[in-house]
């Protein structure tokens, strides 16, 4: 078999800009969503570097295209940190092609055609899920045109997706240059299953259609950042007001700076109402033999004034010790009852990092709601799949997310976060009501079709609509098994090439001459 050409210079320059604007442009515009094979075939191609260090080097270049232009808005926030923040990211493209590089060096072309799906899954699984810094957008997978055909993601999830048009890519391309006819017949059948794999999952009729089995909920929304009680108060009266057929009303995490004062509870006894409300629950280490119940704190006063919280004030890096006095607290969304009392609570699971966003909630359940069961996440639980996987286990039929962006992030950043409430809602096929402190608020359908907004920045704008609950739960598409095994075989895949190259340098000695004449 003859050696796969190296790629010079120019040709690999070329290559990496053209990945980086396919991608660019299959996220932005749904039309050219097709485009990520694009994407994922420079990925491919890049593989023929000379050196283990261009490869390297060349999915850095690339990591930082695709991350730089999309996260500007990090420089707003942290200021010079946010390099190391955008270059860390990078890093797993970087390895990516490294891995692809050595495999495609070491076992040939054939194995690393077929193992490149393996290892794109499994590092945006290691990226986005695993590892402490977690950040789960802009996969490929992301680049799905939901919109235009939802029943993929909920076929095969957001990273077996990009198992997918990463395994079209790479056979799709491997058929193009392959002279061989035997490998050339090979790759064309990688590409048929492949193509065949996404079409079904596209074409095939959903897992429920609507039915008469569907309860729909009157709901209502108000977008508030940092408010008052008082506006809190006067803002819900204004709800009750324009929309007295609401059955459900929500406000945005961290509307309270501390758990439900017993003015907002009086206000849900009056008005019979039921409101989901973000805020923070102390956490009390109890005394030895003290009950749980004694442990949780006093009840907060009547019309307790919100503060603006300290989330995004001042940024905790984590090499900064936390002062041995600093407040440890739950970021909580709580469930107020018609009768003025707490009916669920339900702490954030992922804390941003960086921030004073509390500490990650101890347990996670669904709310039994009069309506059906409820998963309730906070802002950013929303972008893991291992957090949100856990509600629809738990046969959640609807989520409810608050969430607060601040307006100072801007429109873009608000509009990424809002994409992945679409995805999540397509992925799993339940409806989903998002309202954020200064927007982009959704009510989003089980298909991912937002059927109503409230934009940014919005200060006092009302989200309100009918969110429709199927009678049964939604279901998690197959990447949360595959996925994870994805990663596993990515994390020992160096450990299996680095073995191989130190067999090859130390091989073992030749046997003595008299053993071989025995």
């Amino acid at each position: 078999m003859s050696p796969t050409p190296r790629l010079r210079a120019v040709p690999a320059t070329l290559l990496a800009l053209g990945a980086v604007a396919c991608f660019h442009l299959a996220f932005l515009v749904p039309a050219l969503g097709w485009l990520v094979v694009g994407y994922l075939g420079g990925l491919w191609e890049l593989r023929r570097l000379p050196t283990p260090r261009q490869a390297f080097y060349s999915g850095v270049a690339i990591g930082l295209g695709v991350y730089v232009p999309q996260m500007s808005f990090l420089w707003s926030i942290f200021h010079g940190a946010a390099l190391p923040l955008w270059a860390i990211l990078a890093l797993f493209h970087g390895a990516f092609l490294l891995m692809l590089n050595r495999v495609g060096v070491r076992w040939g072309d054939r194995w690393a055609a077929w193992l490149m799906p393996v290892l794109w899954c499994g590092i945006e699984h290691l990226r986005s899920e695993v590892w402490w810094l977690r950040f789960a957008w802009f996969t490929a997978g992301s680049c799905w045109p939901v919109s235009l055909e939802p029943k993929a993601l909920q076929r095969l999830g957001v990273y077996g997706l990009g198992f997918v048009l990463s395994l079209v890519a790479a056979q799709g391309l491997g058929w193009l240059r392959e002279t061989d006819p035997r490998r050339r017949r090979r790759s064309a059948l990688g590409l048929v299953a492949g193509v065949a794999v996404l079409l079904g999952a596209a074409l095939w009729p959903p897992h429920r259609p609507g039915g008469s089995g569907d309860r729909r909920v009157p709901v209502v929304g108000l977008q508030l950042e940092f408010p008052s009680l008082p506006d809190v108060l006067e803002g819900l009266d204004g709800l009750v007001r324009s929309h007295p057929e609401a059955g459900l009303l929500m406000l945005s995490e961290y509307t309270l700076e501390g758990p439900p004062p017993r003015a907002l509870k009086d206000w849900c006894r009056r008005n019979r109402k039921w409101l989901v409300v973000g805020g923070k629950e102390p956490v009390v280490d109890p005394a030895p033999g003290t009950p749980p119940a004694a442990a949780a704190g006093p009840e907060p006063a009547t019309g307790t004034p919100t503060a603006t919280p300290s989330l995004l004030s001042a940024p905790s890096l984590p090499w900064k010790r936390s002062s041995p006095g600093k407040e440890r607290f739950h970021n909580t969304a709580f469930v107020l009852g018609p009768d003025g009392g707490i009916a669920f609570r339900q702490a954030k699971s992922r804390p941003i990092q960086f921030f004073d966003d509390g500490e990650p909630a101890p347990s996670q359940a669904v709310w039994e709601s009069p309506w059906g069961r409820l998963g309730i996440a906070i802002c950013y639980d929303v972008s893991y799949r291992q957090v949100m996987d856990g509600l629809i286990r738990q046969g959640a039929v609807g989520l409810l997310v608050p969430t607060m962006d601040l307006e100072t992030w801007g429109a873009h950043e608000h509009g990424l976060n809002a994409r992945m409430a679409v995805i999540r809602a397509a992925e799993y096929g339940v409806p989903m009501f998002r309202v954020a402190s200064s927007g982009i608020s959704q009510l989003i359908d089980r298909t991912g079709r937002q059927t109503a907004t409230a934009p940014f920045p919005g200060q006092g704008e009302v989200l309100a609509g009918t969110l429709v609950l199927p009678a049964s739960g939604g279901a998690v598409p197959p990447d949360a098994w595959l996925a994870p095994a994805c990663t596993w075989v990515t994390l020992a895949l160096p450990l299996v090439l680095l073995a191989g190259r130190w067999r090859e340098r130390n091989p073992h000695p030749p046997a003595p001459a008299a053993s071989r004449a025995a």
